[in-house]
């Protein structure tokens, strides 16, 4: 892929939001719905998706314990 750029980053997004998605279902017993909408209403994912944060860089597990 080269180097991560905020113009490719979508790119590595919807694999991290996939995970997330999948534990917080089987966390919390919530639709894939109701997990979407909470990841992608919360902080962490306002910072996920901003290259400079370097969020990108974590583990499904390290961003999921900051939603």
């Amino acid at each position: 892929m080269g180097e991560i750029t905020q113009k490719n980053l979508y790119l590595l997004l919807p694999s991290k939001v996939s995970w997330l998605a999948d534990m917080l279902c089987a966390d919390e017993h919530i639709s894939t719905i109701e997990a979407l909408r909470r990841i992608y209403s919360s902080a962490m994912y306002k910072e996920l998706e901003q290259e400079s944060t370097k969020r990108w860089h974590e583990g499904p597990v390290s961003l999921y314990q900051t939603i």
